[in-house]
């Protein structure tokens, strides 16, 4: 292993073999009639010879499909799973937010859980005293805190997993997509505490498929497939490559019905655009209306075109386009000027997200379409084919 002491974590040839039966009693038989001597198994590598390194203060995130490896690899180095074959090295104190509830005795209170949390991670009971209101005040479970924790809902058992997580000040914070669980205000709440984690020279490793998250929130991405290091680099650049390998294998989507959810902070009431249909060259007028429970300030508006298949043709946000808004905004209207799109079927997907582009306070897929008809010159031919007509000039 390296002696290097600006690491925080170190991965070296990282294996986790596990032996796959297509019947539940070939695994007695294998043992007791065969000696082992006969396999009546199929060994499969959830790790497949793992290695990195990621610097103290540098954010990671990890992403793959279901089933690529990323949570067996967060347990590893996490040192809730031991590895087949290969070496972890973390420095410094680590917490780790993985399974809910991993680590609570479901028959004490969130409290004592509290405590009993902190000793896993080696803490004392007198360091968790000094941080025991600042625990119980960010899970803002109310009562619940001085009742068992089997009564818990999954969205109480994420508010005080993250609780006690976040706010033991570790020096590598590891977390899962544990955050999915809980709802829109502790989501905002959560990536609030992380940002300023990070602006406080921690180290994170972050597991999530929420590529923007990823992308905005992480100094780099690591991309496992098949138990493998598919791609490791800048964040942009790896989730740009992940998000093309996603979209080819995407199959056709089909179009939702629009559900107004009331109960988030800022929700999306209504879209409409100006036509159903248009030809190449005309003008794209997509108008979005938007309801708040709250005063919230710092948002963004996105819009997605993707095309049949998925895949994601363009894009826009008024965070990208440097647009931040100082009051509550209720409509909005974005202008496509002289569309470039050919022929086709297009759907929209709209979300309503944070400064960052990290999370979203209101997201809705799909929820309307249009199609693009050829402009086609004098002579009867389209005026462009393939994917997009470019914007240019003749000169002679």
């Amino acid at each position: 292993m390296s002696t290097d002491n600006n690491l925080a974590i170190e991965v070296r040839h990282l294996f986790k073999k596990y032996k796959l039966y297509n019947r539940s009693t070939d695994r007695l038989k294998e043992a007791l009639f065969f000696g082992g001597k006969k396999k009546l198994h199929i060994d499969f590598y959830a790790l497949d010879d793992v290695s990195f390194t990621v610097k103290k203060g540098e954010t990671v995130g990890i992403i793959g499909t279901n089933g690529s490896g990323k949570s067996t690899l967060l347990k590893i180095i996490a040192g809730v799973l031991q590895p087949t074959s290969g070496t972890v090295k973390v420095s410094g104190k680590v917490a780790a937010l993985l399974e809910l509830g991993a680590g609570f005795n479901p028959e004490y209170t969130g409290l004592e859980n509290i405590y009993l949390s902190g000793a896993i991670m080696g803490y004392t009971k007198e360091q968790i005293e000094k941080k025991i209101d600042e625990i119980v005040q960010f899970a803002d479970i109310g009562i619940h805190i001085n009742q068992p924790v089997k009564t818990y809902s999954s969205g109480m058992f994420a508010r005080l997993a993250f609780a006690v997580a976040i706010n033991v000040e570790p020096d590598v914070f590891i977390i899962d997509e544990a955050l999915s669980v809980g709802d829109m205000f502790f989501q905002e709440k959560s990536f609030t505490r992380m940002k300023k984690f990070r602006q406080e020279g921690k180290t994170i490793l972050f597991v999530s498929h929420s590529l923007p998250s990823v992308r905005n929130f992480c100094d780099r991405a690591i991309w496992i497939e098949k138990g493998k290091i598919k791609m490791d680099g800048d964040a942009t650049v790896v989730c740009s490559e992940y998000q093309d390998y996603l979209n080819a294998n995407i199959e056709e989507v089909r179009q939702r019905e629009f559900e107004v959810n009331q109960t988030n902070k800022i929700y999306i009431r209504k879209i409409a655009l100006n036509k159903d249909k248009y030809q190449t060259d005309e003008d794209i007028r997509i108008q979005i209306e938007l309801g708040f429970n709250e005063n919230i300030e710092k948002f963004g508006v996105g819009v997605i075109i993707s095309d049949i298949r998925g895949k994601i043709v363009t894009l826009f946000n008024t965070v990208r386009d440097d647009i931040f808004f100082h009051a509550p905004i209720e409509r909005i209207e974005l202008v496509i000027p002289n569309n470039d799109f050919l022929k086709g079927k297009y759907y929209v997907s709209v979300n309503i997200c944070d400064d960052l582009i990290m999370f979203p306070y209101d997201r809705q897929d799909y929820i309307a379409s249009f199609e693009i008809e050829d402009k086609l010159n004098r002579n009867g031919v389209p005026v462009a084919e393939g994917m997009f007509r470019c914007k240019h000039e003749w000169h002679y």
